[in-house]
């Protein structure tokens, strides 16, 4: 049974997809409805109806109010039954539980776990977004069949993009540079510097440098499901390592992951940049970086699929999965953590024969 941190903040769906219609969705095994109420406000509530277990998302929407399309209860946005046809008296225990949420950086956020310790501003933020000298593109929602800590592991491995990625965002013979990681709290970051090198592709024509540059890769990863990799280049002599990037293309990948179930997750992405909008731009980059990531999701899945069918297979560690290997011990760690502070009210829950 794959186990999950409860008490943080996941990515929902873009805020553009969610309208005054029912949507469904799903978060760590748990099945949810959403849809906007007529102020606008979204509202999350777990897809079971209490009363036959129909999902509530081949209901409809009554007002405010979300209607059972089996026998027409109606819940409203916190959850509470305010109609049972046929019956006047509501007992206060019908109700769906209903999930906190917030909408940032162009994404709707859902908080898993107790909703009393929900707090949005641990959510997040890249201050770019908003610099009027920055400007972005809200990307997609890439569907991966493939668990999420393995698109975790790829979004903290700077190694793997000289050879996945040479058509976009590296050249073929970048990848014996060596790789660098810290961890701080719940935060690893892994890094390289690649000096007097070719532009990569997908920057080309954005600056009109001449020569060579000097190009990072810093891949900051938030657990268990946030990635932002900042990378650009400079042109190379003119101090982009040693801090002046007065003169450069620097770019903020955002992955928000969402983890569906053991096999699946869906990567969310979009691109800060200090380039001005400019719609040819703003397209070409939007292509390439399509391409780049169905590059990895073309591996991530063939890697799932063999995770499934050698279940006991050992495998080879090297140097470069430093950072990966403590992203995992850290995800297990706070998974432990949730488990060592619910166990006295799961005891006592069973003690008196209320728990399952």
């Amino acid at each position: 049974m794959t186990q999950y941190i409860h008490n943080t903040w996941y990515p929902l769906t873009w805020a553009r997809n969610l309208e005054q219609s029912i949507s469904r969705h799903r978060v760590i095994e748990e099945d949810i409805v959403a849809y906007r109420d007529t102020k606008g406000q979204v509202v999350a509530l777990r897809d079971l109806c209490p009363h036959k277990m129909a999902p509530l998302s081949i209901g409809t929407l009554q007002g405010d109010a979300i209607q059972c399309g089996y026998h027409g209860l109606r819940f409203n946005c916190t959850g509470q039954c305010v109609h049972v046809p046929g019956q006047d008296r509501i007992p206060p225990s019908i109700r769906v539980h209903a999930y906190p949420t917030w909408e940032n950086m162009g994404m709707v956020w859902i908080w898993m776990g107790d909703p009393a310790l929900a707090d949005e501003t641990a959510i997040y933020d890249l201050p770019e977004y908003r610099k009027d000298n920055y400007s972005y593109i809200e990307g997609d929602s890439l569907r991966l069949e493939a668990n999420y800590l393995n698109l975790a592991d790829n979004l903290c491995d700077p190694s793997h993009v000289a050879f996945v990625h040479t058509t976009t965002l590296s050249n073929a013979n970048h990848g014996i540079v060596p790789v660098h990681h810290e961890v701080e709290g719940s935060k690893v970051t892994t890094w390289r510097w690649i000096l007097d090198s070719p532009i990569i592709p997908i920057f080309r024509g954005l600056k009109n440098y001449q020569g060579n540059v000097d190009r990072w890769h810093y891949y900051h990863y938030y657990a268990p499901c946030i990635a932002i990799i900042d990378f650009g280049s400079a042109p190379t002599g003119q101090g982009a390592p040693e801090g002046d990037r007065s003169n450069c293309i620097q770019m903020w990948a955002c992955h928000f992951i969402t983890p569906v179930d053991k096999d699946t997750c869906i990567q969310h992405w979009l691109l800060v940049k200090n380039i001005p909008s400019d719609p040819d731009i703003d397209a070409t980059l939007l292509a390439g970086l399509r391409t780049a990531f169905n590059e990895d999701k073309l591996v991530l899945e063939a890697i799932q699929k063999n995770e499934n069918k050698y279940p006991d297979f050992r495998r080879t560690r090297l140097s470069i999965d430093a950072s990966t290997l403590k992203m995992r011990r850290i995800v297990d760690k706070i998974i432990e953590a949730e488990i060592a502070l619910a166990e006295p009210e799961t005891t006592e829950l069973l003690a008196r024969g209320i728990a399952q």
